[in-house]
């Protein structure tokens, strides 16, 4: 085993004398007006995650009405059109309003903790970017009341189904999600302007932690995609409502022009949900490593890397639709390309470990789950890059066992991680480590129950998005039922861990962890709601 490192300061800092806090305190609004006004980036974080897992949960039990319908063959509990919506509204809730949402909130409450900001560097746009979700998934989920129902085919709403076959509601699917992505444009930007112009005086760019690099560059993905996403939505309105034929063939249109336009804002929305999980990570195994974390500046361009190459790889999810053999090569080649950069940190990952003075605290637990995890959605995700065999993959449940891979242990796990790791520095408590440890063993398990099987279930032929299926199907299905019930109520214990972290438990000292080198564990426990008033003084390290 490794020596563990002596203890690390890296900043000197102070915050702003007492009274001057308490003036500001007492201007300040109560009730339900200072979180409506709020413009403190810790408030403002935690309004994120508490939406991220509202949504969490309610694109939960959608998911348990299809996995409830899907345990026996035959039509048992809803009917067809009912089981469209719930699929379509479980991948929507779950993309725009939980794993996007909640890192933004850890975006919020770190990043200027861990630059040394005393807030985002557009305080008001802040407040304003986070209102408009609520207002926009309320929409979203009105829509299953209104005549018709809510939006019924598909997460990814392909045109002709979305447009020519659609129920009425979609109008108000398409004004959602419009709101949803002006917030994301707005918070994108202020994330881009904060790292920039907030740095503590000394930090330079290649001292940030990766998780303030990841968000630099998962911001600028979100500037590049999120109105490629509007064209395509405000496209699909105007055939809807106007008599335009962008995607409608009889009218000179193509539905394939869609899908192009679709999967150019959605794989490098893929990546928008994963990079900064990947920060996180490389935040967590090297604290309990008690280790540096190994090659970071490969790290920053694997980052970069995967970036741009997520802007060619974007057919990959159409080679079924007639492209030219040459574009099907171009896709392939370049998507196998992607593993590099993505083996990369994986290797750098398993370098930071090895050797290290470990331990297995709950962060690190998700941690290692997630990068044992997420590297099997990466193999099967290489299956799916090579054309010819896709032809047999594409909509079965195969894919479906494949991007659950790379976003629930993948991006909720990760999640998960930043939560019990950054717990006990928005509390001033440290996690309950029974029933911590109690959820993470219950969510490894039920997360393999319910998605291994589906790769077996997909290969044998079981197509996506049905109610019903042949017998041989059967048992795979009952075992992805049982263990969708059981991840489901799983995450039941970890907010009973939040509200005991909240409400009480053992201290946390300003320097939770042992092996934490980053800058927001110089500040105390429970962070002050105003720090770094004073900018703090940072001492370059080499990595």
């Amino acid at each position: 085993m490794a020596p563990k490192l002596p203890p690390h300061h890296p900043v000197e800092h102070s915050t702003a004398t007492a009274g001057g806090m308490a003036d500001a305190e007492h201007a300040r609004p109560r009730g339900i007006m200072r979180w409506l006004l709020t413009t403190n980036h810790k408030e403002i974080g935690t309004l994120y995650l508490i939406l991220s897992l509202t949504m969490f949960f309610i694109g939960g039990i959608f998911a348990l009405v299809v996995r409830a319908e899907l345990f026996q063959p035959g039509l048992q509990l809803v009917q067809p059109e009912f089981f469209n919506q719930m699929t379509t509204m479980h991948g929507l809730i779950m993309v725009f309003g939980a794993i996007m949402p909640a890192f933004v909130g850890l975006a919020n409450w770190m990043i200027p903790l861990q630059i040394g900001a005393p807030d985002m560097a557009l305080p008001r746009l802040n407040n304003f970017s986070f209102w408009l979700l609520p207002i926009g998934f309320t929409l979203l989920l009105s829509t299953l009341l209104m005549p018709g129902g809510g939006p019924n085919f598909g997460w990814t709403f392909y045109a002709p189904l979305s447009t020519t076959y659609a129920p009425p509601s979609t109008t108000f699917f398409i004004l959602s999600l419009h709101i949803a992505g002006i917030s994301s444009i707005l918070g994108a930007i202020n994330i881009i302007t904060t790292i920039l112009n907030l740095r503590a005086p000394g930090m330079r760019m290649m001292d940030m932690p990766l998780f303030v690099w990841t968000w630099l560059i998962t911001a600028f993905l979100l500037i590049a995609v999120m109105p490629v996403l509007a064209g395509v939505v405000t496209m699909m309105l105007m055939d809807i409502n106007f008599g335009t034929s962008f995607f409608n063939a009889a009218g000179g249109g193509d539905p394939v022009l869609f899908q192009h336009l679709f999967w150019f804002f959605g794989h490098p929305e893929v990546y928008i949900m994963i990079l900064p999980a990947f920060g996180i990570v490389s935040a967590i195994i090297p604290t309990f490593a008690r280790k540096r974390l190994f090659g970071y500046p490969s790290m920053v361009y694997a980052t970069a890397a995967i970036a741009l190459l997520s802007f060619l790889v974007w057919a990959h999810h159409m080679f079924l639709v007639g492209l030219p053999l040459v574009a099907e090569l171009f896709f392939m080649y370049t998507t196998m390309l992607i593993a590099v950069p993505t083996g990369v940190k994986i290797f750098n990952w398993i370098a930071t470990l090895f050797r290290g003075s470990i331990t297995f605290e709950p962060p690190m637990l998700f941690a290692l789950a997630f990068v044992v995890q997420f590297t099997i959605g990466g193999f099967s995700g290489l299956m799916l890059a090579i054309a010819p065999a896709d032809f047999q993959y594409h909509d079965t449940y195969f894919v479906v066992a494949h991007f659950h891979y790379v976003l629930v242990p993948g991006s909720l796990f990760a999640i998960l991680a930043g939560a019990y790791y950054w717990l006990p520095k928005w509390t001033g408590h440290y996690p309950n480590l029974k029933l911590s440890q109690w959820h993470f063993w219950l969510s490894v398990v039920g997360v393999n129950l319910t998605f291994f099987p589906m790769h077996f279930s997909g290969l044998a032929g079981m197509p996506r998005r049905i109610p019903d299926y042949a017998l041989q199907f059967a048992d795979f299905n009952m075992a992805s039922s049982i263990g969708g019930f059981l991840f489901g109520t799983s995450q039941l214990l970890f907010v009973l861990v939040v509200i005991k972290c909240v409400r009480g438990g053992e201290k946390a000292p300003a320097k939770a962890w042992e092996g934490a080198e980053d800058l927001e564990w110089s500040v105390p426990s429970p962070a002050p709601l105003h720090t770094f008033e004073t900018p703090p003084t940072f001492q370059h390290r080499s990595h």
